[in-house]
């Protein structure tokens, strides 16, 4: 039974952590048997992933029934609000490792490399004919590397990406105005035009890492540039492919009638989410493929 403490809603015991704890560590060991070349791997890891996903609609889905009936006061939203805050702010460090660990290798590895400042013992012992560029095209030994012809240009495909999320930035912002006008029109149309320009963002990012993978050469072995090139914009993908599917998920739950303007805080977390990916691909722009 759910018990009451004051006014917090308090919900029954749940196995959904159990079941998404035995996903995400049944996905991890798929992974890991992969990597070492073994044939079960892809099959465990489509087995954890199944039940990671199964998890999610699952808890998720009980979520938005104890919302519907009303179970949830301010105190629980307050909860919900500061738990949404602490988990972008995760985000925000997970991506400020990666972009510090680009910085540390652009300023100061490279440079060293090349007999700069603390580096001339490295530049005359380790690769003394090496020369300061970025990207680096010249590798240590080609024979362990993918080499390649040259990296994608910011104002390509890149340039249409950064159009494409800040616009989208707006839709859904414009959706959140109407879902405080109580215009459920208009929040939907803008909902459904912000997770299409999201997943038009997934294909044309897509699109690019074919070109670079079979005009270009670039791959992620490609070096330390191929590595950041693709851990940055590979996770900011999966981030955008989350976003536009929760944002999805809500358009759904607007079209069924879900959220009203004073209680929305589903809508909100998922706004905060968008603009926090928006946000994290202008700093991709300017220092993966601008600068």
């Amino acid at each position: 039974m759910s018990a009451a403490h004051g006014s917090y809603y308090i919900p029954d015991p749940s196995y959904w952590p159990i079941t998404g704890s035995i996903g995400l560590f049944t996905l991890f060991v798929g992974a890991a048997i992969w990597l070492n070349g073994m044939p079960a791997g892809p099959w465990i890891l489509l087995l954890g992933f199944a039940i990671f996903v199964f998890m999610l609609v699952g808890w998720f889905g009980t979520v938005i029934r104890e919302s519907e009936k009303g179970k949830y006061n301010n105190e629980v939203e307050i909860s919900f609000r500061w738990g949404m805050s602490w988990f972008i702010f995760s985000e925000v460090m997970f991506f400020a490792v990666f972009f510090s660990a680009l910085f540390y290798i652009r300023e100061y590895s490279v440079p060293w490399l090349s007999g700069h400042g603390a580096g001339y013992a490295t530049h005359r012992f380790l690769w003394s004919d090496f020369i300061a560029d970025w990207p680096m095209k010249v590798m240590p030994d080609p024979s362990k590397y993918s080499l390649y012809s040259a990296v994608i240009p910011a104002w390509g495909l890149p340039a249409v990406n950064t159009l494409i999320l800040l616009t989208s930035g707006l839709t859904v912002t414009l959706a959140h105005w109407s879902l405080k006008v109580n215009n459920r029109t208009n929040l939907c149309w803008w909902l459904f035009l912000t997770f299409a320009l999201g997943y038009l963002f997934v294909y044309l990012q897509a699109t690019e890492y074919h070109h670079a993978y079979q005009e270009l050469g670039l791959k992620l072995g490609s070096g330390v540039y191929g590595s950041t090139f693709f851990m940055l914009t590979g996770f900011h993908g999966l981030h955008v492919t989350l976003g536009a599917t929760m944002l999805a998920v809500i358009w759904v739950r607007s079209m069924k009638g879900h959220f009203t303007p004073q209680h929305h805080f589903a809508f909100e977390a998922v706004a905060w989410y968008w603009h926090f990916v928006d946000v994290v691909w202008l700093f991709l722009f300017v220092f993966v493929y601008w600068l």
